[in-house]
């Protein structure tokens, strides 16, 4: 159990370092930040639109895939703002007290949760509709699609839950008061339990890639036999490629902070420009994949994507005259 003395010792060199950031180099704190907004709001403004346009179209709120897709759109949102709130709030050396950062650490692993979840839903609704056509529509329903999306919700927040729990077990109550920067580093100060949670995220990478690679291989299957449309299977399997490129792309940001927490004992400069390769790379891009995935890819959604695109800009035209 973590004392008094150990909790405010691992917030002392939490904060030693944070503190070193921010005094070190500002100038390149200045352009990192700079070149996140840069990389974060296009991504957020795409993925708006997107959303716009799924709310604009009838016939996208009745298909599954568009309602998973509209999903990950939302979720990606939520995530892109939160952490470049954090990355702001870090890099400004703005400290919260310690209940106050933990409803938005749990709001931040939620989020983080939901994606690889609905990225599997998606796969397996991609299965269902190349592998078993005649079924599709029976079990691909809106209602069962928004019940699957309220499922992914409460499996996404129930780790952070039982990490609070935990804490408040194993920490005393003056560890609540102290301030602190909003990371979720602070939910787990004791060495055991990230390393349980370490385990868990593991177990859980490992369950989804074999759902996927089953479903990836029953579409190569499918694809081979004279009852399934080849182009429809084609575009399966490079569909479910891909979601298993962003599936590695956010897994990998789960072991960043393990590795950044090595390179900040070797030199400040390095952790700097490792940190921020990290948080652009499996952050912000991991998340722009699935605009690329649906919303580039598929004609239906390009098309009134497009339309909507060209009616704003008519619009704008008409008021500038």
């Amino acid at each position: 159990m973590c004392t008094v003395d150990c909790n405010s010792t691992q917030n002392t060199n939490t904060s030693f370092h944070q503190l070193q950031l921010v005094n070190s180099v500002p100038s390149i704190i200045n352009l990192n930040l700079a070149i996140t907004q840069i990389f974060v709001w296009p991504f957020v403004y795409v993925n708006v639109v997107m959303l716009f346009t799924f709310c604009r179209k009838q016939a996208f709120r009745t298909e599954t895939r568009y309602i998973l897709f509209a999903h990950t759109l939302l979720i990606d949102v939520i995530f892109l703002l939160l952490t470049d709130l954090v990355v702001i709030m870090s890099y400004s050396y703005v400290l919260l007290p310690m209940a106050y950062c933990i409803p938005f650490c749990i709001l931040m692993e939620t989020v983080t949760s939901c994606t690889p979840l609905t990225i599997t839903a998606m796969c397996v609704e991609r299965y269902v509709a190349i592998c078993m056509p005649l079924r599709h529509s029976a079990i691909s329903t809106p209602s069962r699609t928004m019940t699957t999306v309220l499922i992914i919700w409460i499996l996404s927040s129930i780790k952070p839950f039982i990490d609070v729990f935990i804490l408040a077990a194993t920490v005393s109550k003056e560890y609540f008061l102290e301030p602190t920067l909003c990371h979720y580093d602070i939910m787990t100060p004791e060495k055991w339990h990230r390393f349980m949670r370490g385990i868990l995220y593991f177990i859980t990478f490992v369950i989804i890639v074999l759902i996927e690679f089953f479903c990836y291989l029953m579409i190569v299957l499918a694809a081979r036999t004279a009852s399934v449309d080849k182009k429809s299977a084609g575009k399966g399997m490079r569909t479910i490629s891909l979601h298993m490129l962003q599936l590695i792309l956010c897994t990998v940001e789960i072991i960043c902070p393990y590795i950044e927490a090595l390179v900040i004992q070797i030199d400040i400069k390095l952790y700097i420009t490792v940190r921020f390769f990290n948080f652009i790379t499996f952050n912000v891009i991991a998340r722009a994949v699935s605009p690329l995935v649906y919303g580039l890819r598929d004609e239906k959604f390009y098309v009134a994507l497009a339309y909507l695109m060209r009616c704003r800009q008519k619009h704008i035209s008409s008021e500038n005259r």
